[in-house]
């Protein structure tokens, strides 16, 4: 398997294998700012947490998805991301289907969490490139991988169909592998001195 299951340590997060033991704190984190109504985003409400889990535990035994629960300091689940879209021949892998409890969102979490996952996929995995997509509308999340340091590909005008019936553009983001070095003291700097 391509990646195979990790865990990823930093100071104000770790990355672990997801699994059902998250669950309890995940349904909390996904109540926390109600994230699962923004119509732009495909948060599970707390209800579908268990839901979620599994539908991410079976495409990672397919072989398209590695998923994560995202940890704070202490130990609790505050969110998920994951490697999607994986391609092991072109060694291409997705971050996405990320969120996190509103409580936790624009502090040093995600800047280290994306971090700890670029680093494995470019210094451990060789990975040639890294690919981020958000729905066109969602500003935060657009604005949150720009500050990553990923660049615009462009846009797939219509690529999906949301539950909510409206047709989502998706803005798609890289990261190179030889624009990594120049990322990644970035990012050090940023959580080194948060704004």
């Amino acid at each position: 398997m391509w990646p195979a299951p990790v865990t990823l340590t930093g100071t104000h997060v770790s990355v672990v294998p997801l699994n059902q033991s998250h669950a309890r704190d995940l349904a909390e984190a996904t109540a926390d700012g109600d994230l699962h109504k923004l119509w732009y985003t495909m948060v599970p409400p707390p209800e579908g947490i268990s839901a979620e889990i599994e539908r991410r535990l079976a495409l990672q035994e397919a072989g398209s998805m590695l998923p994560f629960a995202i940890l704070d300091a202490s130990g609790k689940a505050v969110g998920m991301t994951t490697y999607m879209n994986i391609d092991a021949p072109n060694r291409r892998v997705e971050v996405g289907s990320t969120w996190y409890r509103e409580s936790v969102q624009r502090g040093p979490m995600n800047t280290e969490c994306k971090l700890l996952l670029l680093r494995h996929a470019f210094e451990e995995l060789d990975c040639i490139v890294v690919e981020f997509r958000t729905h066109f509308m969602n500003v935060p999340s657009r604005r949150a991988i720009e500050r990553l340091g990923a660049k615009l590909d462009g846009v797939l005008r219509s690529n999906m169909i949301m539950a909510n019936g409206s047709l989502r553009d998706t803005a798609v983001y890289s990261i190179l592998a030889h624009e990594w070095p120049a990322v990644r003291a970035n990012l050090e700097l940023m959580i080194e001195r948060p704004r």
